[in-house]
């Protein structure tokens, strides 16, 4: 079996998506303490099931994101891109309900908008060659 990295630029794009979403996952499965300072989060003193949650949400974006690469399909992307596109939402509705209006929310959002984007754009056809 090789590995598939594809040839068109549309695909090439949500499979990068992919590959961040992986990436991150793996960051936050295996240094969930690095991932929290980053995210401004930390974990209640006393109390370490905070780094569980990271850990599990981190092999959750890990296993989504590499399987987005190793099936290398359509709905795949499709539903890694509607995913990012509902954090986004969730991350709009923190920025108003929560009062979250901060530099870290604003460019997270960006992220998650872009992440979101190139699968999707892919997959509806909107990037081809």
């Amino acid at each position: 079996m090789e590995f598939y990295f594809p040839t068109e630029l549309g695909e090439q794009l949500a499979f990068c998506s992919a590959a961040f979403t992986a990436l991150a996952g793996f960051i936050m499965m295996f240094a969930p303490g690095q991932a929290f300072r980053l995210l401004g989060l930390q974990v209640q003193e006393g109390r370490r099931e905070g780094f569980g949650e990271g850990r599990s949400m981190g092999g959750f974006y890990l296993g989504f994101g590499l399987s987005a690469i190793l099936l290398a399909q359509d709905w795949i992307y499709m539903a890694l891109g509607a995913s990012f596109a509902m954090a986004a939402f969730a991350r709009i509705i923190s920025i108003l309900s929560d009062k979250g209006s901060n530099l870290v929310n604003y460019l997270l959002l960006v992220v998650q908008i872009a992440l979101a984007a190139l699968p999707l754009l892919y997959v509806f056809g909107f990037i081809q060659t």
